[in-house]
């Protein structure tokens, strides 16, 4: 799903399956990697960290991308963005490019810009290499790197409104900047007429310092090798569910409904497989116990023999907060239980002692998962397991 610079010069293209280009790495040196989500986490982590000395405020983007407001701030902003580079290569050795611009559409295409100068020389000047500050930058040369940008790289243009663009004559994102935000907005949606304000230097998008909770709560797993019974599926998605009731209740919310879906290969031969079905709950709830019974319940339903299943999910909908209580007529001999408070205990070991210390029965007990990814190319995780961490001798 990530590619270097060398992959894509080979051509490969993006989620490109490894038995198809496998035998690239005897003709091409090509290195495929399995999937480490630990590492990837704790070093998103450090990378946030060392972000956050930029500005005042930050909001985590993604994994590996984040905005910081650096209004008031003193003193040289281009500097001082080498710096916390420099500090960032130092620290944890990755590398990163740093957009500084006055609305977040603007200071993305100063971070492409930052990144391009150095990958691809010419494409941009290279004075703007690593760091690239829009606001030293005269109107001509800003007129000019934009008229060099692909309105296709402009943040909030899509693969699809990008095609209509260009078919429009808007080839650039000088050509959007350019155009009137109220005809955008009728011919498009409001989405991109903000786009070309943001173009415009008018923000338009608030800094998020506070993460918004999410509208929906997924995991979904391609498997390591084909699932052909009902058991380790049942293991597998009891394994999701138990997974998106942890992230449901790290905030704060109730799922009043889940979706549960399992498909084959589309890379294989038929027959074919795809089915999903969505599971109501009586109550919101956030209990582990009740959204693993939830999605098992609708994998017996579409479950059929005969198929080759390459990937399953689970996707908590319908959310909202924990505060809120449903309330019901007393038709029953007793109260459903609260296990709020056991929820609570299990995500405390889990935090403590590691993920999986205690886990629901159905996801398998003392056996290897069928349905496991198989991670054979798998690298340490240096940072967070003592027994990966490199010894350097004498």
């Amino acid at each position: 799903m990530a590619r270097s610079q060398e992959a894509k010069a080979l051509g490969i293209k993006m989620g490109a399956p490894w038995f198809k280009i496998s035998h690239l790495s005897e003709s091409h040196g090509l290195l495929g990697l399995s999937a480490n989500f630990t590492l990837y986490g704790d070093m998103s982590s450090r990378l946030m960290s060392l972000i956050a000395g930029f500005g005042y405020r930050t909001e985590v983007y993604s994994i590996d991308e984040a905005f910081s407001c650096c209004d008031g701030i003193p003193g040289d902003l281009t500097e001082r963005a080498f710096k916390v580079r420099a500090r960032i290569r130092q620290w944890i050795g990755l590398q990163c490019g740093v957009g500084i611009g006055p609305t977040k559409t603007l200071a993305k295409l100063a971070n492409h810009v930052s990144k391009d100068a150095e990958r691809k020389p010419g494409s941009y000047p290279a004075h703007l290499a690593q760091v690239c500050n829009l606001a030293t930058l005269s109107a001509d040369e800003l007129k000019t790197i934009m008229q060099a940008t692909a309105v296709g790289d402009v943040w909030g243009v899509g693969r699809k409104i990008g095609s209509q663009l260009v078919e429009a004559g808007v080839l650039t994102a000088w050509d959007l900047s350019r155009m009137d935000p109220g005809t955008v907005r009728r011919r498009w949606n409001v989405v991109l007429e903000r786009t070309v304000r943001e173009l415009c230097g008018q923000s338009c998008m608030a800094l998020e310092d506070v993460p918004t909770d999410k509208k929906q709560i997924a995991v979904t797993r391609s498997f390591g090798r084909p699932v052909t019974t009902l058991e380790p599926l049942l293991e597998a998605v009891s394994e999701f569910a138990s997974r998106a009731a942890e992230k449901l209740r790290k905030q704060g919310s109730f799922a009043g409904q889940l979706y549960v879906f399992a498909h084959s290969s589309p890379f294989r031969p038929p027959p074919q497989f795809s089915r999903g079905v969505v599971v109501p709950l009586r109550r919101p709830t956030a209990d582990t116990s009740i959204l693993v019974q939830a999605a098992r319940a609708g994998v017996r339903r579409i479950y059929e023999d005969g198929y080759q299943l390459q990937k399953a999910g689970v996707i908590l909908l319908d959310l909202a907060s924990s505060t809120l209580h449903q309330g019901e007529l007393d038709l029953e001999d007793s109260e459903p239980e609260d296990q709020s408070h056991l929820m609570t205990t299990i995500d405390r070991l889990n935090r403590r002692y590691g993920r999986g210390t205690v886990f629901v029965g159905g996801t398998g007990v003392g056996t290897e998962r069928a349905w496991g990814a198989r991670q054979m190319r798998l690298t340490p995780q240096y940072t967070t397991r003592l027994e990966d961490i490199p010894v350097a001798r004498a």
